[in-house]
């Protein structure tokens, strides 16, 4: 299975990819995990990004998805793979098909704004292990304390109210018309929230069994 994750941030693409990964045994690839590693281990395309991230610009999109070719090479990706955060534009979407990167299907999870807002206000993260938390879902024994390390949990700046007002309107400008794109194609499954993760979960499965 060839998959791309599509859905505004704070809607569970990581949490989905997670769970996915495991059940179709696939590797998930997340293009910052990507990116990253591709610095780290001085690819060619990443010796390429790291000169636009030590300038504090963006990347650039014929770099990253000269970066996800590379990652998409591995012999991991054989039976198929997971693209969370990649695509992000229709560039980056016409880029994959030229480059001839076949995709089974499109898994837009459908959340509302609303809703985003109110999981983002209650996400908390340990300042010292990084554990992540949630204070209704996920809540630790303690309040404002990790229960693995007995750090401090904080709110990320990402998670900010302000912060995710401005990363969900850079999402419906820039990443949601491949909505469209994906749906004209013939690749796209609409996902709404199934009331928890592992009922959504379910349903992606059999969606994608159809």
């Amino acid at each position: 299975m060839k998959l791309i994750l599509l859905g505004a941030p704070g809607a569970g693409k990581g949490t989905h990819a997670e769970i996915l990964c495991d059940k179709l045994n696939i590797p998930t690839i997340s293009t910052g995990n990507i990116l990253r590693a591709a610095v780290k281990d001085g690819t060619p395309m990443g010796l390429e990004a790291k000169k636009f991230m030590d300038a504090g610009a963006l990347v650039p999109d014929d770099v990253i998805v000269g970066i996800v070719k590379e990652r998409l090479a591995a012999p991991d990706c054989a039976n198929g793979f997971i693209l969370d955060g990649m695509p992000r534009t229709i560039a980056q979407g016409e880029a994959l098909e030229k480059m001839g990167v076949e995709i089974d299907k499109v898994i837009n999870l459908v959340v509302d704004d609303s809703v985003i807002m109110g999981r983002m206000a209650g996400r908390r993260v340990c300042a010292k292990c990084g554990a992540s938390y949630h204070i209704k879902n996920k809540p630790s024994k303690v309040e404002g304390v990790c229960d693995r390390c007995g750090g401090e949990l904080v709110i990320r700046k990402d998670d900010q109210p302000e912060t995710v007002r401005d990363r969900l309107a850079t999402y419906h400008e820039q990443t949601e018309p491949l909505v469209e794109f994906y749906r004209q194609r013939g690749k796209l499954v609409d996902i709404t929230d199934q009331g928890s993760i592992e009922a959504t979960n379910a349903y992606i499965l059999k969606m994608l069994e159809a």
